[in-house]
C-alpha cells in the first residue's frame, strides 16, 4: 500500500506542476501577443469631423432689412427711442 500512495502522489504533483507550467506561459504568450497587436482605434482612422456650420446668409439679411425698417420708423416719429432700442436688442438677440 505505500507504493501505491507514493504513486498517487507522484502522480499528483507532476500534473499539477504540468498545470502551473502550462498556465504560466499561456498567460507570458498572452501578454507578448497583447503588445504586438496595436490598439483597435489604430485600425479604423479617427471619425472625420463635420464642419461647423456657416450662418445662413438669408436670416442676417432678414436682420438687416429688419433693422432698416426700425430706424425708418424711428425716424418717421413712430418709434421712440426706447422702443427703438428694445426692438434692435430683440432682433440682433434672436
Amino acid at each position: 500500500m505505500p507504493g501505491l500512495l507514493r504513486g498517487v502522489a507522484r502522480t499528483a504533483v507532476v500534473a499539477g506542476t504540468a498545470t502551473a507550467v502550462s498556465n504560466r506561459v499561456s498567460r507570458r504568450q498572452a501578454g507578448r501577443w497583447a503588445q504586438q497587436e496595436p490598439a483597435p482605434a489604430q485600425y479604423a482612422p479617427p471619425p472625420a469631423q463635420a464642419p461647423a456650420p456657416a450662418a445662413p446668409a438669408p436670416d442676417m439679411s432678414s436682420k438687416i432689412e429688419q433693422l432698416k425698417e426700425l430706424g425708418q420708423l424711428k425716424d418717421q416719429g413712430v418709434l421712440t427711442e426706447e422702443e427703438f432700442a428694445a426692438q434692435k436688442a430683440k432682433i440682433l438677440g434672436s
